[in-house]
Protein backbone atom coordinates (compact mmCIF):
# COMPACT_ATOMS: atom_id res chain seq x y z
CA UNK A 1 0.00 0.00 0.00
CA UNK A 2 1.18 3.20 -1.01
CA UNK A 3 0.24 6.73 0.61
CA UNK A 4 1.09 9.89 -0.58
CA UNK A 5 1.51 12.78 2.35
CA UNK A 6 2.04 16.56 0.89
CA UNK A 7 4.65 18.48 3.11
CA UNK A 8 4.90 22.14 2.70
CA UNK A 9 8.43 22.74 2.27
CA UNK A 10 9.73 26.57 1.71
CA UNK A 11 6.55 27.70 0.77
CA UNK A 12 6.21 24.73 -1.42
CA UNK A 13 4.66 21.41 -1.69
CA UNK A 14 6.35 18.53 -1.98
CA UNK A 15 5.08 15.05 -2.57
CA UNK A 16 6.87 11.95 -0.60
CA UNK A 17 5.53 8.43 -1.35
CA UNK A 18 5.48 5.90 2.02
CA UNK A 19 5.35 2.63 0.84
CA UNK A 20 3.62 0.87 3.74
CA UNK A 21 4.92 -3.13 4.24
CA UNK A 22 3.14 -5.33 6.46
CA UNK A 23 4.76 -5.48 10.03
CA UNK A 24 6.31 -8.75 9.25
CA UNK A 25 6.35 -10.91 5.89
CA UNK A 26 5.39 -13.95 8.66
CA UNK A 27 3.00 -16.73 7.05
CA UNK A 28 0.27 -17.90 9.04
CA UNK A 29 -0.11 -21.13 10.69
CA UNK A 30 -1.74 -23.25 7.68
CA UNK A 31 0.85 -21.13 5.10
CA UNK A 32 3.62 -22.21 7.20
CA UNK A 33 2.55 -25.89 7.75
CA UNK A 34 2.39 -26.11 4.27
CA UNK A 35 5.71 -25.10 3.44
CA UNK A 36 7.27 -26.62 5.79
CA UNK A 37 5.56 -30.02 3.91
CA UNK A 38 6.96 -29.00 0.87
CA UNK A 39 10.53 -28.13 1.79
CA UNK A 40 10.44 -32.00 3.18
CA UNK A 41 9.20 -33.64 0.04
CA UNK A 42 12.11 -35.85 -1.70
CA UNK A 43 12.06 -35.13 -5.20
CA UNK A 44 13.27 -38.47 -7.66
CA UNK A 45 13.90 -37.99 -10.90
CA UNK A 46 13.71 -40.52 -13.54
CA UNK A 47 15.02 -41.39 -17.20
CA UNK A 48 12.88 -43.87 -18.96
CA UNK A 49 14.81 -42.75 -22.53
CA UNK A 50 15.61 -45.94 -22.67
CA UNK A 51 12.27 -47.96 -22.28
CA UNK A 52 10.87 -47.07 -25.15
CA UNK A 53 6.98 -48.67 -25.63
CA UNK A 54 6.06 -47.78 -21.76
CA UNK A 55 5.83 -44.62 -22.06
CA UNK A 56 1.96 -44.22 -21.19
CA UNK A 57 2.38 -47.23 -18.21
CA UNK A 58 5.68 -45.35 -17.03
CA UNK A 59 3.00 -42.24 -16.92
CA UNK A 60 0.48 -43.50 -15.50
CA UNK A 61 2.08 -45.06 -12.49
CA UNK A 62 4.13 -42.49 -11.65
CA UNK A 63 1.09 -40.42 -11.78
CA UNK A 64 -0.28 -43.26 -9.57
CA UNK A 65 2.91 -42.80 -7.01
CA UNK A 66 2.36 -38.84 -6.89
CA UNK A 67 -0.93 -38.98 -6.81
CA UNK A 68 -1.23 -41.22 -3.28
CA UNK A 69 1.82 -40.30 -1.44
CA UNK A 70 2.96 -36.54 -0.53
CA UNK A 71 6.23 -37.29 0.70
CA UNK A 72 8.11 -38.04 -2.22
CA UNK A 73 7.43 -36.72 -6.09
CA UNK A 74 8.40 -38.50 -9.07
CA UNK A 75 9.50 -35.97 -12.09
CA UNK A 76 11.49 -37.25 -15.36
CA UNK A 77 14.12 -35.50 -15.43
CA UNK A 78 15.14 -33.41 -18.04
CA UNK A 79 17.41 -35.03 -21.23
CA UNK A 80 21.10 -34.88 -20.64
CA UNK A 81 20.71 -34.51 -17.10
CA UNK A 82 21.36 -36.74 -14.28
CA UNK A 83 18.27 -39.23 -12.51
CA UNK A 84 18.32 -41.29 -9.53
CA UNK A 85 15.60 -43.89 -11.40
CA UNK A 86 16.87 -45.51 -14.62
CA UNK A 87 13.64 -46.93 -16.12
CA UNK A 88 14.48 -49.40 -19.47
CA UNK A 89 12.64 -51.98 -21.33
CA UNK A 90 13.78 -55.32 -21.72
CA UNK A 91 12.95 -58.73 -23.49
CA UNK A 92 13.12 -60.49 -19.64
CA UNK A 93 10.90 -60.60 -16.34
CA UNK A 94 10.55 -56.88 -14.54
CA UNK A 95 12.86 -56.60 -11.43
CA UNK A 96 14.17 -53.38 -9.95
CA UNK A 97 16.37 -52.29 -7.04
CA UNK A 98 14.81 -52.04 -3.87
CA UNK A 99 15.12 -48.87 -2.03
CA UNK A 100 14.21 -46.62 -0.56
CA UNK A 101 16.30 -44.41 -3.12
CA UNK A 102 17.75 -41.03 -2.13
CA UNK A 103 18.27 -38.46 -3.85
CA UNK A 104 21.47 -38.93 -5.71
CA UNK A 105 21.51 -42.28 -5.39
CA UNK A 106 21.23 -44.79 -8.37
CA UNK A 107 17.76 -46.98 -9.02
CA UNK A 108 17.13 -48.88 -11.47
CA UNK A 109 13.89 -50.40 -12.87
CA UNK A 110 13.25 -52.85 -15.70
CA UNK A 111 10.24 -53.38 -17.34
CA UNK A 112 10.08 -57.01 -18.92
CA UNK A 113 8.53 -58.07 -22.13
CA UNK A 114 8.36 -61.65 -20.84
CA UNK A 115 5.37 -60.29 -18.34
CA UNK A 116 3.60 -58.59 -21.01
CA UNK A 117 3.74 -61.40 -23.17
CA UNK A 118 2.22 -63.47 -20.58
CA UNK A 119 -0.89 -60.97 -20.43
CA UNK A 120 0.15 -58.76 -17.55
CA UNK A 121 -1.04 -55.54 -17.49
CA UNK A 122 1.69 -52.83 -18.19
CA UNK A 123 1.01 -49.98 -16.28
CA UNK A 124 0.36 -52.37 -13.16
CA UNK A 125 3.99 -53.52 -13.62
CA UNK A 126 5.26 -50.23 -14.41
CA UNK A 127 3.47 -49.36 -10.37
CA UNK A 128 5.03 -52.41 -8.98
CA UNK A 129 8.73 -51.83 -10.08
CA UNK A 130 8.74 -48.69 -9.31
CA UNK A 131 7.23 -49.59 -5.55
CA UNK A 132 10.15 -51.29 -5.29
CA UNK A 133 12.03 -48.49 -5.96
CA UNK A 134 10.25 -46.30 -3.13
CA UNK A 135 10.96 -49.56 -0.60
CA UNK A 136 8.51 -51.57 -1.12
CA UNK A 137 9.28 -55.21 -0.70
CA UNK A 138 7.30 -57.94 -2.83
CA UNK A 139 4.12 -59.36 -1.06
CA UNK A 140 3.31 -62.57 -3.25
CA UNK A 141 1.36 -64.44 -2.76
CA UNK A 142 -1.08 -61.49 -2.59
CA UNK A 143 -4.70 -60.15 -3.28
CA UNK A 144 -5.19 -57.63 -6.21
CA UNK A 145 -5.53 -55.21 -3.99
CA UNK A 146 -1.66 -54.89 -3.08
CA UNK A 147 -0.02 -53.52 -5.80
CA UNK A 148 3.20 -55.67 -4.46
CA UNK A 149 1.36 -58.74 -4.89
CA UNK A 150 3.07 -58.36 -8.65
CA UNK A 151 2.55 -61.25 -11.12
CA UNK A 152 1.16 -63.75 -8.01
CA UNK A 153 -2.53 -61.91 -8.03
CA UNK A 154 -2.77 -63.41 -11.59
CA UNK A 155 -3.25 -61.56 -15.37
CA UNK A 156 -6.81 -60.22 -15.09
CA UNK A 157 -5.27 -58.15 -12.10
CA UNK A 158 -5.33 -54.31 -13.55
CA UNK A 159 -5.10 -52.55 -10.29
CA UNK A 160 -1.83 -50.27 -9.96
CA UNK A 161 -2.83 -48.45 -7.33
CA UNK A 162 -0.52 -48.84 -3.94
CA UNK A 163 -3.30 -49.93 -0.97
CA UNK A 164 -3.21 -47.74 2.04
CA UNK A 165 -0.60 -50.11 3.73
CA UNK A 166 1.84 -49.23 0.67
CA UNK A 167 0.85 -45.77 0.89
CA UNK A 168 1.66 -45.55 4.37
CA UNK A 169 5.03 -47.78 4.33
CA UNK A 170 6.37 -44.91 1.24
CA UNK A 171 5.02 -42.18 3.21
CA UNK A 172 7.49 -43.53 6.55
CA UNK A 173 10.01 -44.01 4.11
CA UNK A 174 10.23 -40.51 2.90
CA UNK A 175 8.90 -38.75 6.03
CA UNK A 176 10.80 -35.01 6.50
CA UNK A 177 13.35 -36.30 4.15
CA UNK A 178 14.44 -39.22 5.63
CA UNK A 179 15.31 -41.27 3.04
CA UNK A 180 18.33 -38.52 2.31
CA UNK A 181 19.57 -40.49 5.17
CA UNK A 182 18.22 -44.13 5.28
CA UNK A 183 20.46 -46.38 2.94
CA UNK A 184 19.39 -47.96 -0.14
CA UNK A 185 18.70 -51.60 0.16
CA UNK A 186 20.29 -52.01 -3.54
CA UNK A 187 18.87 -55.53 -3.92
CA UNK A 188 17.62 -56.37 -7.27
CA UNK A 189 13.99 -57.95 -6.91
CA UNK A 190 12.96 -60.15 -10.20
CA UNK A 191 9.19 -60.32 -10.11
CA UNK A 192 8.69 -63.93 -12.11
CA UNK A 193 6.92 -66.21 -10.23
Amino acid sequence: MVHYIRLGIAGTAAAVALTLAPAANALSAPEQDAAKKASAVVTLRYDDSRAAGWESAIAAGVATWNSNVDNVKLVEAAPGTRAEIQIVATSGWPQATLGPVRPGGRAQVQLGQQAVTQGHDKTRIAAHEIGHNLGLPDTKPGPCSQLMSGSSAGTSCKNAVPDAAEQARVEAAYRNGAASRVPTDGRTLVDAR
